[in-house]
């Protein structure tokens, strides 16, 4: 297996924490102090809950694009995703940063690795050629 693929499923079991989070803030989960800058600590309010649900949603499209960018998965998408997966890498990019500059103590311990780490697997997935390309 070459380091392309292996960091598209990296990426993926990373993010599906990620989506597990936001869906369990959108059910009403008290860990909202974890999120969006801590502005909402405890359960996040109704529209709160609809923007996790919401994030969660693009979540799984940008690791769709990184396992089709790797050829992983989703073969359809492989044009597609030669140049959509340079959106995951900004996108991972600003997470990142956004994580880093959070003033939520907790939010910046525990997702500014996890941005870290969908940062550097999302660069590896972009670069060069898929594995398997249409």
């Amino acid at each position: 297996m070459d380091w392309k693929r292996i960091a598209a499923i990296v990426y993926v079991f990373l993010t599906a924490g990620v989506v597990l989070f936001q869906i369990a803030l959108a059910l009403g989960a008290p860990w909202g102090a974890y999120a969006m800058g801590g502005a909402f600590p405890g359960q996040f309010p109704p529209s709160m809950r609809v923007a996790a649900l919401v994030q969660a949603v693009v979540l799984i499209a940008l690791a769709g694009v990184v396992l089709a960018r790797a050829g992983v998965a989703l073969p359809r998408w492989s044009r597609a995703a030669r140049w959509l997966v340079w959106v995951v890498v900004a996108f991972s990019g600003l997470s990142l940063l956004l994580n880093l500059i959070t003033p939520s103590a907790g939010e910046r311990m525990i997702w500014a690795p996890v941005g870290f780490l969908l940062l550097v697997c999302s660069l590896v997935a972009a670069r060069g050629k898929a594995s398997v390309e249409t």
